[in-house]
């Protein structure tokens, strides 16, 4: 009995999605950029005043940042055909600060979330821990652990998928069975998580608004509108996490 192996390499680096990826972050890099440097001035005002709102939207605004700023070296890798051409140093930090802060921004509007659930059904207990100290400690917390995670991660994708020949930055197929696991844990922990503790937060938060008589229907209405558009981020959020960042050259082995 003989045994073959036959390794098949399907190039789908010309894949038209590339152009639309590097169309969407030229647009979110723009927009990104000036609406947060546009709000940073009235948060860093918010945080001189001692608002512990502030201090979270400032880590927010922060973590944003960073992440936006590593879109301009995926637009080049796209512009090249998903060919990298700053060593594999550089694309594992790439794609760290990328992700890591994808997660950060995420568990920092949970925090926020948080925040403004117990400032609204529990006002008075609130107080003794919303201070400018605590949210600090929240924030430098959050950044710590969700980088950790991604440090370790990062040794381990190191360890399993190098740098290719072929100059691809986070783009290697079939993904070993470690890194898959991996990254299917940091997925759901990403979203589910966060989805649950924001469902959680803002069913109080309807509850206590719906059946407080001192605000008008205006004021009601502001709630579900915000709601909504931080479930729409953290399914954008949920998307980027769960997907490669383009479309890889896929090696398949047949024995």
């Amino acid at each position: 009995m003989n045994n073959t192996t036959n390794n098949t390499c399907v190039d789908i680096s010309n894949n038209p999605t590339c152009n639309l990826l590097m169309a969407i972050y030229i647009v979110a890099f723009v927009v990104g950029v000036v609406l947060n440097f546009i709000t940073l001035g009235p948060i860093v005002q918010q945080v001189r005043s001692h608002n512990v709102l502030g201090i979270y939207l400032l880590n927010v605004a922060i973590s944003d940042l960073l992440y936006i700023f590593t879109m301009p070296l995926w637009i080049n890798y796209y512009y090249n055909n998903h060919r990298w051409e700053m060593g594999p140093r550089a694309c594992q930090l790439a794609g760290f600060f990328f992700y890591s802060n994808m997660y950060i921004s995420t568990y920092l509007l949970c925090c926020i979330s948080v925040d403004r659930c117990l400032t609204i059904t529990y006002p008075l207990q609130a107080r003794a821990f919303r201070s400018p100290r605590y949210a600090w400690t929240v924030c430098g917390s959050v950044i710590l652990v969700v980088m950790i995670i991604h440090a370790l991660m990062l040794a381990l994708d190191k360890k399993n998928t190098p740098l290719d020949v072929n100059s691809r930055c986070y783009e290697h197929l079939p993904m070993p069975l470690e890194v898959a696991r991996m990254n299917l844990i940091r997925a759901s922990l990403g979203f589910l998580v966060p989805l649950l503790v924001l469902a959680s937060c803002y069913w109080q938060i309807f509850g206590k608004v719906h059946r407080s008589e001192s605000l008008d229907k205006q004021s009601k209405l502001c709630h579900p509108i915000w709601s909504h558009f931080v479930f729409l981020l953290l399914t954008v959020n949920c998307l980027c996490s769960c997907f490669p960042l383009g479309s890889p050259t896929a090696c398949f082995t047949a024995t």
